[in-house]
């Protein structure tokens, strides 16, 4: 399938609306697992290209982001995840929500989208309401989303755009073709082809995913000149994978450089300010403490300038080394990975 002319596709929503069944209803196919659980440490961002009515389409569904309980820290590696894989962005967003009460929660999903990604997001996204069964005899899904000021201020946000399916009830042809997911799909299908026309053709993006982007195409360069029969979408899969395992690999580095740095800066503050507290017991109460190379440095430097200047002109002394001894430690985790 041609990479080019792929469509990305992100699901976004709370654990439990539906995501990952929604997802194999668009394919036809179960290719998304379906945690029933709702276990957070078994579901992870994953992302399936497929053809449907003749379009190539990338979905890429999304664990609980928006989950009450999940730290930043804990979801930040699916962040990454999602990110590189919907690189260089996504043609649409899907809101995810179930046909029932629109609740604190949801508003929290919406709250959150805007932080991760921005109020344009809202230009590129429609609103899909699963479990369609729970929609009264005869009511069409945007009569229901009228009905809630919370959930029809997000239509209109996403442009009026709204559907509906039924991942349990809809499979089988109904007598009805508004209840039916083959009908909804493909009207689903149209209007991600309006909203790629509305903007121009283009994909949502930030400056997070054109870094990535030019991060993937730089090994994707990489792969090419050693790739021998590689399909470009296998260089591009495997570009992808570095880049997400550098990308992982950093975490812990930089919350180790952090780590370590406050350490040295703080014992060697800790220093200073002792030395100084030590030098007030010498000028002002005459008890004179054991000498110490920071001690004689305050001494020297308060004969010719102001108490105050000899104070900072001590902590320049001592950020100096800080700073040399950061570069020296930076330089062996650099080593350490590579």
């Amino acid at each position: 399938m041609d990479g080019l002319n792929t469509r990305r596709i992100v699901l976004l929503g709370k654990t439990g609306a539906g995501k990952s069944s929604l997802a194999n209803t668009i394919f036809g196919e179960a290719t998304f697992k379906i945690n029933h659980f709702n276990d957070l440490k078994t579901h992870f961002c994953e992302a399936e290209t497929k053809s449907v009515n003749g379009r190539s389409i990338t979905l890429i569904d999304t664990p609980g982001f928006f989950d009450p309980g999940r730290s930043e820290e804990d979801m930040k590696p699916e962040m990454v995840r999602c990110i590189t894989e919907c690189a260089p962005g996504p043609h649409a967003f899907l809101i995810v929500l179930k046909v029932e009460k629109f609740t604190e929660q949801e508003k929290a999903v919406i709250t959150k989208m805007c932080e991760y990604f921005s109020e344009d997001a809202f230009k590129y996204a429609a609103v899909v309401l699963t479990q369609g069964d729970q929609l009264p005899e005869g009511m069409t899904i945007e009569e229901f989303v009228n009905e809630s000021e919370h959930m029809s201020d997000l239509v209109k946000k996403c442009g009026g755009r709204c559907h509906v399916v039924d991942n349990k009830y809809w499979k089988i042809k109904q007598q009805d073709e508004y209840r039916s997911n083959q009908f909804q799909v493909a009207e689903l299908l149209n209007t991600i082809d309006k909203i790629v026309l509305e903007n121009n053709g283009g994909y949502y993006t930030n400056e997070m995913l054109q870094t990535v982007e030019r991060e993937i195409q730089k090994e994707e360069e990489c792969i090419r000149l050693s790739s021998g029969n590689m399909t470009q979408e296998e260089i591009r899969q495997q570009a992808k994978s570095r880049v997400l395992e550098k990308h992982l690999n950093k975490a812990p580095r930089t919350w180790i450089r952090a780590f370590v740095g406050l350490a040295i800066i703080a014992g060697l503050l800790a220093t200073v300010l002792k030395s100084t507290f030590m030098k007030v017991l010498t000028e002002v109460y005459h008890i004179t403490p054991l000498a110490t190379v920071v001690d004689e440095q305050i001494a020297k430097t308060a004969r010719v300038s102001p108490p105050v200047s000899a104070i900072e002109k001590v902590v320049e002394v001592a950020i100096t080394p800080v700073e040399a001894i950061q570069k020296t430690f930076d330089a062996v985790l650099n080593k350490l990975y590579d």
